[in-house]
């Protein structure tokens, strides 16, 4: 039976839920026990799966198709757990599947209510899975006091006193600010906070203090007396240089025997944090640098491509090196010269995105990658575009184009080289979808096996010629344009397991050009970099001795 830890936040959002969620996942795996990680968002969409990239950033996939929040992504990177379907739920999910039982006459005719109804199902969530875990962690998202949280609140309080006593702690993450004109750390907001979280029935165990100075000794004491926690349970949490260095600054805190503390596990086992280790002298002592140019439309939003980011993180490790990156606006070359934006980089990353906007300058990204011979990774949307520059300047399709974008301007302008993907196979059934469809959730989701040509540089990559990888998709590069497209050199080096969808494309006289379907970057780690993403980061590297 799982022990359950429920992280909640105060004073301010954004203070590193998720990063604290996930580095004391990784504490307690180094201590030995076995973990499951879960996020429970308030926001009333079903999933994040139709959200702007600037409103919330980018939207993580599991292997079984969920489209989730990006902190799943945290939880993986540092657990190395696979997040499930399982580990995502929304207010909007949670009064979808309300609905849809009262709807059914599940509950016989009697008044649907948020209290008992809606928290039942909150917490017959929170339960999934309790038998194969040591502990099940679960953040719930934004701050305490928010009107839509209030019903998350009120099923942990009640999933809690439902359970044996010492079966489940409450972890609260708040901010001491500081005020210059005064030079002090002020602790009347976390008392607030904690005063906000006890009027609903809720007693934090332990308190993690976000803070950008050192939290002296007597203000540690302040705040464990007037919110009735024990000292050692009040946590300082300080600013890094890189979020890797979480789970040895938690740990230097005492945030684990914290936890464990409060669940009397004594004596705990000592950790085993040879990994954390390696991973910090990897970030802090590289052998050299690199610049990537990663050429994308939310660059405005670093949050939309974050863990493209952290996998070119991860693929530096591998190799030594500080990855530099830069984000450039495909906008600003749409219909100019790509040379004055790409010149210096010693690789380009384009990623994914929907819509039109932005992908001219994609696709002259790619021309520039192809005839300069910079190392290029396309991901997505990249590996479509790379497609269609191939198609345009070398093939001689000239109108080559995406489905997506004539059926945005209601026309035909393109040749589509590139279409909407109507039905596929996903395990033993077909899937079928129509342009016209709900938005949510209807596109190629989740895992999907792809076999690779031998010989291929991706068969080296990889060292393997099957693989899986996880996809996010409504549209697919046409296979009837595969004999021409390779007769140019173009080599189709991956396909779905029928032969009828490509996954992966390559130039065979280029150093190192890479077009994938998939999201390779959803799978790297900082112990386990992607080998895609290790490969083109040492591409990267020797290109930047030629240069």
């Amino acid at each position: 039976m799982a022990r359950f830890i429920f992280i909640t936040g105060g004073v301010v959002s954004s203070l590193g839920k998720g990063l604290a969620s996930a580095a004391l996942g990784a504490l307690l795996q180094a201590r030995g026990f076995s973990v499951r990680l879960r996020k429970l968002d308030p926001y009333l969409n079903v999933d994040p799966g139709t959200m702007s990239p600037f409103e919330h950033g980018e939207v993580f996939v599991t292997d079984d198709g969920a489209e989730t929040d990006l902190d799943l992504g945290h939880y993986e990177r540092f657990t190395g757990v696979p997040a499930r379907m399982t580990d995502s739920v929304s207010s909007g999910r949670i009064y979808s599947n309300v609905l849809e039982k009262e709807r059914r006459g599940d509950y016989l005719g009697k008044t649907i209510q948020v209290v008992p109804h809606v928290t039942n199902e909150i917490k017959d969530f929170i339960a999934i899975g309790e038998d194969e875990v040591d502990f099940m962690l679960c953040e719930i998202g934004g701050t305490v006091g928010d009107i839509e949280g209030l019903p998350f609140f009120e099923a942990i309080r009640q999933f809690s006193h439902d359970k044996p006593r010492g079966q489940c702690i409450f972890m609260h993450l708040t901010l001491l600010p500081y005020l210059s004109a005064s030079g002090e750390l002020k602790t009347k907001p976390t008392q607030h906070s904690v005063k906000e979280l006890q009027s609903i029935g809720i007693a934090p165990d332990v308190l993690v203090c976000r803070s950008e100075k050192p939290i002296p000794s007597r203000e540690l004491e302040k705040i464990a007396l007037f919110c009735n926690v024990r000292k050692n349970c009040v946590v300082p949490a300080y600013d890094l240089k890189s979020i890797y260095e979480a789970p040895l600054a938690y740990h230097k805190q005492g945030l684990d025997q914290a936890v464990l503390d409060a669940f009397g596990i004594s004596p705990a086992p000592m950790p085993k944090l040879d990994v954390w280790h390696d991973v910090y002298d990897r970030i802090h002592n590289p052998e050299g640098e690199v610049k990537v140019a990663i050429v994308g439309k939310y660059t405005q939003l670093e949050d939309a491509y974050k863990s493209i980011a952290e996998a070119l993180t991860h693929g530096g490790m591998a190799n030594r090196v500080k990855v530099k990156i830069e984000w450039v606006d495909a906008e600003v070359f749409d219909q100019g010269d790509a040379a004055p934006y790409l010149e210096g980089f010693h690789a380009i990353l384009v990623p994914g995105g929907f819509g039109e906007r932005g992908t001219e300058g994609k696709i002259k990204a790619a021309q520039f990658a192809r005839e300069r011979k910079v190392p290029y990774l396309g991901i997505c949307l990249g590996m479509q575009m790379a497609v269609i520059e191939a198609a345009r300047n070398v093939a001689g399709v000239k109108k080559a184009g995406s489905e997506e974008f004539d059926h945005e301007a209601g026309g035909k302008r393109f040749e589509p080289v590139v279409y909407h993907l109507k039905e596929w196979v996903q395990g033993n059934h077909a899937v079928t979808r129509k342009t016209d469809d709900d938005k949510g959730g209807t596109m190629r989701l989740g895992a999907y096996d792809a076999t690779l040509i031998e010989g291929s540089k991706v068969a080296e990559v990889y060292g393997s010629t099957s693989i899986d990888e996880r996809h996010r998709h409504r549209y697919e590069v046409d296979i009837k344009y595969r004999e021409t497209l390779e007769n140019c050199g173009l080599k189709f080096s991956g396909m779905s397991p029928d032969g009828k969808l490509p996954e992966i494309v390559e130039w065979e006289d280029h150093p190192w050009f890479i077009g994938v379907q998939f999201h390779p970057e959803l799978k790297s780690k900082p112990f386990a970099p992607h080998p895609l993403f290790e490969g083109f980061v040492q591409a990267a590297v020797e290109n930047s001795r030629l240069v």
